[in-house]
């Protein structure tokens, strides 16, 4: 995958376990253009498209979807992967799918804290990228990477929404792997930064 190739949609089977639920959903061209509309008077200015989606659900919480704005979130993460990587938070996968599909990087572990999550969405990647990757249930903010390891890259992406609260979180994640990584980030850092420094 090279920097300009677009990170695969995901193709996991739909399900539910527990509270989550793996589903399709469509964005008409109508919603997708109030949508835009309404995102021009906001900070964040996330568009959105008309298309086909697959998204995580918690109850009534999306957790994550793999529409062109939550892939673009990612991009930076996915072109930075080489090597043995480490990804906070499994979410639909797409992170990992896109990490895995680049034959520079040789192996991924993943730390997540829903043993629901992993049960619905683990297995999936498991069959695909076998000994490749591992996901350990375990939350990011107190799991210990094995000793001696260091990291192509670490993301962070364990929130579910976009907020300035997210940041202290962050702040701890990013000084846990400062010296294990040679790259790290966390979803949506700069847009929470940006919160904060205008709800004062």
């Amino acid at each position: 995958m090279n920097t300009l190739e677009p990170i695969p949609n995901v193709t996991i089977p739909v399900g539910a376990i527990g509270d989550f639920r793996i589903e399709r959903f469509t964005i008409t061209e109508d919603q997708a253009r109030l949508e835009n509309m309404l995102s021009a008077f906001r900070a964040s200015r996330r568009y959105v498209e008309a298309g086909e989606y697959t998204r995580l659900m918690r109850g009534e919480t999306c957790v994550m979807s793999d529409t062109p704005s939550e892939k673009s979130d990612h991009r930076e993460a996915v072109r930075k992967a080489s090597g043995f990587i480490l990804i906070n938070g499994l979410g639909i996968g797409m992170v990992l799918n896109a990490c895995l599909s680049k034959p520079e990087v040789t192996r991924a572990i993943v730390v997540e804290i829903s043993r629901e999550v992993i049960d619905l969405i683990g297995p999936y990647y498991q069959a695909k990228f076998g000994p490749r990757v591992e996901i350990v249930h375990a939350d990011a903010l107190t799991y210990q990477p094995p000793k001696g390891v260091r990291f192509g890259m670490v993301w962070h992406d364990i929130w579910d929404n976009i907020c300035s609260d997210n940041l202290e979180q962050m702040a701890t994640l990013h000084r846990r792997y400062g010296r294990r990584a040679e790259w790290q980030g966390s979803w949506c850092k700069e847009l929470c930064q940006y919160y904060r420094s205008h709800s004062r």
